[in-house]
């Protein structure tokens, strides 16, 4: 186990986990799903997990797995019942967003499967000015975010490093998180803030429109970019991601209502 597991690569582990989900706060003994693993029911801050741990024949560790502590009757969202507007002011591009791989390669993933990815595009289609080496160089970094509904901050995760753009960071994915609740119980979810530019905090209770905070280019992106999408629970680990329909939007300069956006169009609020 310490030749596989290293320290230095637990403890990176071990601080990934820890900027995700926070302290452990319980843990509770579940079953044995094996005659030599037992499981644990972790509850973190900000999830839920299920901890597996294997010894061999001397009851010494010889494995250790971390997954989503999956429950059962989880409430079903296919769509918004909110009414939303578009989470920020301008014309900006969707870079991906659709129902097909090749429109939205979040499709493949339970949890985004109707993701948006956001961007900001010029005349010729260029998303930064100059070679785009810095985060300033591209049009959507700093832009403000807004709340597409009213409802209660239930998760801010701030203060994670702006990558250099084409350095991912795959530590925590989404970067600089906000999660917004509203009152129909659909969770929606905003990463790669600009680091401390989040101007809410957890219980707050915000209004449609309210500024959340800046785009930035945290987590797992390699350039500045709003990742929007809407979960059916809290828990990123164990979401099922539910499709986003705005009321009133201009798509291409056309005013369209309900409408879910797809890959390459130009989207703005009336």
């Amino acid at each position: 186990m310490k030749n596989f597991m290293p320290h230095d690569k637990t403890l990176a582990f071990l601080s990934a986990l820890k900027t995700q989900a926070g302290s452990i706060k319980k843990r509770v003994f579940i079953k044995y799903p094996q005659a030599n693993v037992a499981l644990y029911k972790t509850t973190f801050e900000r999830a839920v997990v299920a901890l597996f741990i294997s010894v061999d024949a001397n009851s010494k560790i010889n494995g250790l797995m971390v997954k989503p502590y999956v429950t059962e009757n989880q409430p079903v969202l296919k769509r918004n019942i909110s009414k939303l507007i578009l989470p920020f002011k301008d014309e900006w591009t969707v870079f991906w967003g659709g129902e097909t791989k090749e429109q939205n390669y979040h499709v493949a993933y339970k949890s985004q499967k109707n993701a948006f990815d956001m961007i900001i595009t010029d005349s010729a289609g260029k998303s930064h000015k100059t070679d785009g080496k810095n985060n300033e160089d591209y049009y959507a970094f700093g832009k403000e975010l807004l709340a597409p509904a009213n409802g209660e901050i239930v998760l801010v995760v701030d203060g994670i490093k702006d990558n250099k753009p084409g350095v991912l960071n795959p530590s925590y994915i989404p970067g600089n998180t906000v999660i917004i609740k509203t009152s129909n119980n659909e969770y929606l979810f905003f990463a790669h803030f600009k680091q401390h530019s989040i101007q809410v905090k957890q219980g707050e209770i915000v209004q449609q429109g309210d500024v959340l905070g800046l785009c930035g280019n945290s987590g797992n992106s390699s350039e500045p970019h709003l990742h929007f999408h809407i979960q059916n629970v809290e828990n990123m680990n164990i979401t099922t991601g539910a499709k986003a329909y705005f009321e009133e939007i201009l798509v291409n300069g056309i005013l369209i209502k309900e409408y879910s956006p797809i890959k390459s169009e130009k989207v703005k609020n009336k």
